[in-house]
């Protein structure tokens, strides 16, 4: 073949596969290298805060992540996006770059470059205990991880004798300390949604499941789910 490209490959290729291709193996990976190599770039971007991310298109080598650069296309990270909404359009940017690059290989000019030395960052695979929401954590971390784990493994806590997904939420980090509840406290279920004491701050959850149910806006959720002012939600599993 002239080339090979892979995408959310998972494994690494053996190096009589990466020597195979007169162009080599291409891999389209959802981050600006260095920063987030590994298994789960869009993901930790999004927990991580960052206000970007993009496309790079790299050579691959024996390693992970670790071959020279292609291209690569920046892309911004919004304040509502979810892992789901920016896989979309990451996936949009990956498709135009992979065309542009094999282009280029085509009339050979295609141009490498090493990675830089520093900035490297590593995206851990996923484990789904992080989707499960530590109240004690600061209230804009806790909107981020629900964005981030959208749409899987999907964000949870229990309240009482069920457990609770959470969708969608954002985050008041300058309220909550005043009212003195415990991480955790439901200061308020209404219309808007639930509103949540964190360890800083306090989180509005606004799209809510519960785990054999539909996935609701919290109007439509409170409409057939009872949920007392001053309830407390725990991390699942949690005595």
């Amino acid at each position: 073949p002239d080339a090979m490209v892979v995408v959310a490959y998972g494994l690494i290729l053996p190096q009589a596969v990466l020597d195979l291709p007169r162009l080599g193996c291409l891999n389209i990976h959802a981050s600006l290298l260095p920063r987030w190599r590994g298994a789960a770039p869009i993901q930790r971007a999004i927990l991580a805060g960052d206000a970007e991310t993009g496309i790079t298109i790299m050579q691959m080598d024996a390693g992970l992540d670790t071959g020279p650069m292609l291209s690569s296309q920046a892309l911004p990270i919004a304040s509502e996006d979810t892992t789901a909404t920016l896989t979309a359009r990451l996936a949009e940017l990956g498709a135009r770059s992979i065309v542009a690059a094999l282009d280029a290989g085509k009339r050979s000019a295609l141009r490498a470059t090493s990675q830089p030395a520093e900035g490297v960052t590593y995206a851990h695979k996923l484990d789904k205990r992080e989707a499960l929401l530590d109240w004690r954590e600061p209230a804009d971390l806790l909107a981020r991880r629900v964005r981030a784990f959208d749409p899987f493994p999907v964000a949870a806590a229990q309240l009482g004798e069920f457990n609770l997904r959470i969708w969608r939420a954002e985050a008041d980090p300058g309220s909550g300390a005043s009212s003195g509840a415990a991480p955790g406290t439901i200061i308020a279920a209404d219309r808007h949604g639930l509103r949540i004491a964190c360890g800083e701050g306090e989180l509005l959850a606004t799209e809510l499941q519960r785990a054999s149910g539909k996935r609701l806006n919290a109007s439509d959720f409170l409409a057939g789910v009872r949920i007392p002012v001053g309830a407390r939600l725990v991390l699942p599993g949690a005595a």
